[in-house]
């Protein structure tokens, strides 16, 4: 099996050998801008591509060192599988290494490597192991405090095939990114190529991409055409998640990319202005977080201020953490469990971070004991946060929950097995719902039908297009099926055709009632198949309207009147006349409108309506002016 693609990250103080590192390495200069070149420091995000000794590739993330360019660092690291933390030792654990250690941290990165450098300048070996008691001290408790430790010189070339010996060696030990996920590419670095348009880059977190494919950039929400992919600097059929991509995207004036945008499968992600999350303080933070304190935030690319609304507290000391609701001065793109980072307002310097916990929440008001457990039983898994995304919304389909999640369709279908198999949902069709909402719409549709029962009391049941009235829009049809066909299999309703009616009930007539019901019955069975339109031969008779109507419903349901359409019915013996001319004279032939009009007797109207009824119900097949027997019914 092979592996799937690397990316690894540096993290260190400025000036301590991150970038001469990668270029020893890769042989890869990814200081591009002349004044990063001048200054020999890193400005912005720089990659290089690197291939291991097992032939699988990887790609290094150089960030930015200096405090001034810690949101540049903040861009790159979130989507990386492992770091090399680097630390001159000549200089030690320094103020930018702290920050950047806090940062991996609280962004979980899940595997690390130390790296000591300029190694070819220490005294001697007692120095050495000094330098690496201290890291181990500054480590302690934290990812990396039982990382390997490799000791380089980018300068003679030391140590360095120890470390990428160690870092294949780490590299198998991590877990494979999600493929089956919705593409999700965060852009870090866009621009122009002559001749081609605007290519974006990013590392792709989840999902896969194709030329040709259609994919959309938010915000704002843009529909674009892949024209090519790239793969660490090389065209590519394809590209899948843990991969550093490059897309050359047709259409595309780059000046309509926003800082934090993404490159997504469309109609799955939207923007948000607000999300509920878990944050902790880090204890080294220099005050308490109050209600609504403005903060710096920073999740993947993108960055926003932030108004942090404490939910079950006024304020939140160093080293706690707590239930929050974050508001944003500007939408970006978050998903659960996405991680982020806080940065005091003013002056900036990291503060905290945290977990993603609803994307796209309601406001909420504080100190309620229910939004809490709510928030914390989302916590708890994607099982969790399914169930309560389904309850909330009471029926959703598979899309709806690919948006609300961003985890793939294959990963929430096993999760929606154990929870249909636990009871706790229902699967309706194309749809899920929740159990109590699903016990809710079926205690509806009874007592509806109950009440239809008493006012329409000869009706053999309520009509299904009334009944589909009473629940929830977003039900889809194969839904309301699927519902329905859950109170048939349990004995307490019963369908008549496009009627619904309670099991034990039969409608009673009273001497007024049949009496109606016989005179409407002569009336259409002595017309025969030479019966006029309903209004037409209703008006023969002194009814109320209210009273045709419950007596035409009660002969419909007893199946003695066939209604072709909304203005034509017909007497069950005519309609049965019908048939038999079906199963002889035009049993195996082609014949016309007209033909059969000739051989029923009837008129043309009727025979339409007729005909396009039969159409319907599969019983002929329409051939441009002549129709053919497709399934005739069995039986009369």
């Amino acid at each position: 099996m092979s592996l799937s693609p690397l990316i690894i990250g540096t993290a260190g103080h400025v000036d301590h050998g991150k970038t001469r590192l990668i270029r020893a390495l890769t042989n890869v200069e990814t200081d591009r801008l002349v004044e990063e070149q001048k200054r020999g420091i890193s400005i912005e995000l720089g990659f290089a591509p690197f291939r291991l000794p097992s032939g699988r590739l990887a790609g290094i993330v150089d960030v930015p060192g200096h405090e001034r360019f810690i949101h540049n660092m903040l861009a790159g690291i979130g989507g990386i599988d492992l770091v090399l933390l680097v630390v001159d030792v000549s200089e030690g654990v320094m103020p930018q290494t702290r920050e950047h250690l806090q940062i991996l941290h609280l962004l979980h990165i899940p595997r690390g490597i130390i790296v000591l450098t300029k190694c070819d300048l220490a005294e001697d070996q007692d120095w050495l192991d000094l330098v690496e008691e201290e890291v181990r001290e500054e480590l302690s408790g934290t990812f990396l405090a039982d990382a390997p430790c490799c000791r380089v010189s980018a300068q003679s070339g030391i140590g360095l095939a120890e470390l990428v010996t160690t870092i294949e060696a780490v590299a198998r030990e991590l877990p494979p990114r999600d493929t089956d996920g919705p593409l999700r590419l965060p852009i870090d670095r866009h621009f122009s190529v002559a001749g081609f348009g605007t290519v974006i880059t990013g590392t792709l977190l989840s999902g896969h991409v194709v030329p040709g494919d259609m994919v959309e950039l938010l915000p704002p929400g843009e529909t674009l055409r892949v024209r090519e992919v790239q793969v660490h600097g090389k065209p590519a059929t394809s590209a899948g998640a843990g991969q550093r991509v490059a897309l050359n995207l047709a259409g595309l004036d780059r000046s309509r990319i926003p800082r934090g945008a993404i490159i997504a499968t469309p109609g799955i992600f939207e923007p948000t202005t607000r999300f509920d999350a878990r944050l902790t303080l880090l204890a080294s933070a220099p005050r308490a977080l109050k209600f609504r304190d403005p903060v710096h935030l920073h999740l993947g690319t993108a960055r926003s201020v932030g108004l942090v609304a404490l939910l079950d507290r006024d304020k939140l000391e160093p080293g706690e953490s707590a239930l929050v609701q974050i508001h944003l001065d500007r939408p970006l793109v978050a998903q659960r469990e996405d991680r982020f980072i806080i940065r005091s307002y003013s002056p900036m310097t990291t503060i905290g971070g945290g977990q993603v916990i609803d994307p796209a929440p309601i406001k909420h008001r504080r100190f309620r004991p229910e939004v809490l457990q709510a928030l914390k039983d989302l916590e708890s898994g994607e099982k969790a946060f399914l169930l309560q995304r389904i309850a909330r919304v009471g029926v959703v389909r598979l899309k709806e929950l690919e948006q609300a999640t961003g985890l793939g369709s294959e990963r929430i279908n096993d999760h929606l097995i154990d929870l249909v198999a636990d009871g706790a949902i229902v699967e309706l069709g194309d749809q899920w719902a929740d159990a109590g909402s699903v016990r809710a719409w079926q205690r509806q549709l009874c007592t509806r039908v109950e009440q239809s029962h008493a006012e329409s009391p000869l009706q053999i049941g309520m009509p299904l297009a009334a009944l589909r009235g009473v629940l929830p829009k977003a039900l889809s049809a194969k839904g309301f099926e699927a519902l329905l066909n859950r109170l048939f299999s349990s004995a307490v309703l019963v369908r008549h055709d496009e009627f619904l009616a309670q099991a034990d009930f039969t409608p009673q007539p009273d001497p007024a009632q049949q009496s109606r019901i016989d005179a409407i019955e002569r009336l259409w069975r002595e017309a025969g198949v030479e019966a006029k339109n309903n209004t037409e031969m209703l008006s023969r008779l002194q009814l109320s309207e209210a009273d045709a109507a419950d007596t035409i419903a009660y002969l419909l349901g007893r199946k003695r009147l066939i209604r072709l359409n909304a203005e034509c019915t017909l007497h069950a013996d005519a309609y049965a006349a019908a048939l038999a001319l079906l199963r002889g004279p035009f049993a195996t032939v082609e014949f016309s409108l007209a033909q059969f009009r000739d051989a029923l007797g009837s008129s043309r109207k009727m025979v339409q309506a007729l005909l396009e009824h039969f159409d319907a119900l599969k019983y002929t097949l329409r051939k441009g002016e002549v129709r053919v027997i497709w399934k005739l019914p069995t039986g009369p």
